[in-house]
């Protein structure tokens, strides 16, 4: 059943009531407090809980949360919508029901073992405890909802300190989390936060003495203060992802692939297609594709520069531009663009300041090459060194071969739109914490476990 308007308002004012509530008592409302010295505080207490918790207990937890996230896909997507004014709820809709499907569970908590003539030793996967983390407003109940998946599944719990820009969409994701674990016997708290999240509130979390591992998934900036802070981090940071189509690709297809790679929630995922890379004997046949089949607009010089002025300003980009559609972003430069329209083309040098910086908007710019290897050249330079994502569209295996080691990122996907890296068209499971600068990669429960040896010398070998 769709969910009105007027639904998703009466929601936020029933989230808005419960954080005055809990304001006014001092205490917390499913994880909800005023102060984060308390959040923590709370999530280390039910942190005791879990960490004792079976396997089978925790994963009942985990089920709900899934369960939860499918009864309130809608719900959520258009909260966070109508809160950031970014992406749309369609695609919103489809990530929170690709989350609850594919985030790993416990089953991704394993045991190594070696048993021999001197005994029996285990490699065990054991929580940290209290897991600091740090959320975007791009996907503001995607990543609650994934990493609190993962956390609790090894044996910890979480605080977070989401964008104060999605504090509400975050806040009724954070109480989804805690009512499933009440539901299955588990503690409250399992996910904490505060009311109102500032880099003050951060800062007190990032230092404090109880939180020994911090996951941030955001900017550069973010990122940056997160491995400044002293304890061990997984940074979730920014990216430049680049398409590149060589002369073998199948250019129909791979015109298709990358508009809806790039359109997707309006290109707010980090792994989305922000450029395109073509060597110059497709590049023509590929720009005509995008814009006869694949609605996208051509725009000139003129309206490039009116354009750029538009997204981009002396501090960065304009958010009121990000996450944005098409035809809103052509709007604001005075192009009414029809119905059809969902990507903004045109042709330009790598330097262009539509093509060199991340926008997260659709807005496509075209580099030419003159063979593979300029192509290659110029998408790891377009990349910057985030070794995030990547994408090429060829039929060429060694091509394949010499761009996955020439831009070496985290992601690369191969004939494909964007989103099948995250099991949505392609296989393996899903994140919303794709830790490229520190190196963990897609991140899962696995990534939250410390590693533990346990070694019985001369015993339980009985072969």
């Amino acid at each position: 059943m769709p969910v009105s308007e007027s639904m998703v308002q009466d929601i936020v004012k029933e989230v808005v009531a419960r954080m005055q509530l809990s304001g006014s008592a001092g205490t917390a409302q499913h994880g909800v407090f005023t102060d984060m010295n308390q959040a923590i505080e709370a999530a280390k207490e039910a942190e005791a809980k879990v960490r004792c918790m079976t396997m089978d207990q925790r994963e009942q937890i985990v089920s709900n949360i899934r369960r939860k996230t499918h009864e309130n896909a809608e719900l959520l997507a258009r909260m966070g919508v109508e809160e950031t004014g970014m992406g749309n709820v369609g695609d919103k809709i489809l990530k929170h029901h690709l989350l609850a499907d594919k985030t790993p569970g416990t089953e991704d908590i394993t045991t190594t073992a070696w048993s021999g003539d001197r005994g029996l030793t285990l490699i065990e996967m054991g929580p940290f405890g209290v897991i600091g983390a740090i959320t975007p407003c791009t996907n503001p109940s995607e990543t609650v909802l994934c990493n609190s998946m993962g956390m609790i599944a090894a044996g910890n719990t979480v605080v977070f300190n989401p964008h104060p820009q999605a504090i509400k969409t975050s806040i009724f994701a954070i109480n989804m989390v805690n009512e499933a674990s009440l539901e299955a016997g588990g503690p409250d708290n399992v996910a904490c936060t505060v009311t109102r999240p500032t880099l003050e509130t951060s800062n007190i979390m990032m230092k404090h003495k109880d939180i020994p591992l911090i996951a941030a998934t955001g900017g550069p900036g973010v990122v940056t203060a997160v491995l400044s802070s002293g304890k061990r981090g997984i940074g979730a940071g920014a990216g430049n992802p680049p398409a590149l189509v060589d002369e073998t690709a199948d250019v129909r297809k791979a015109a298709a692939d990358i508009v809806n790679g790039c359109t997707f929630d309006n290109n707010l995922p980090c792994i989305a297609e922000k450029e395109i890379v073509a060597v110059d004997s497709v590049a023509d046949e590929l720009m005509n594709y995008m814009i006869s089949e694949q609605g996208c607009y051509l725009i000139s010089k003129e309206e490039q520069d009116k354009l750029t002025a538009t997204v981009i300003t002396p501090k960065g980009l304009n958010r009121k531009c990000v996450g944005r559609d098409a035809r809103t972003l052509l709007s604001m430069i005075g192009i009414q663009a029809p119905e059809n329209i969902r990507c903004i083309v045109f042709e330009g040098e790598k330097e262009h300041p539509l093509i060199a910086e991340e926008l997260m908007m659709p807005i496509l710019g075209l580099v030419r090459a003159k063979d593979f290897d300029d192509a290659v050249e110029k998408a790891v330079w377009l990349e910057h060194g985030n070794r995030h994502s990547a994408h090429i569209h060829s039929k060429n295996v060694d091509n394949i071969t010499k761009y996955a080691k020439a831009i070496d990122t985290a992601i690369l996907v191969k004939n494909a739109p964007s989103y099948a890296a995250l099991g949505f068209g392609g296989e393996g499971f899903c994140t919303f914490t794709i830790a490229s600068r520190t190196g963990e990669g897609l991140t899962s429960a696995s990534t939250f476990t410390k590693r533990r040896r346990c070694v019985m010398s001369d015993s339980l070998c009985i072969r």
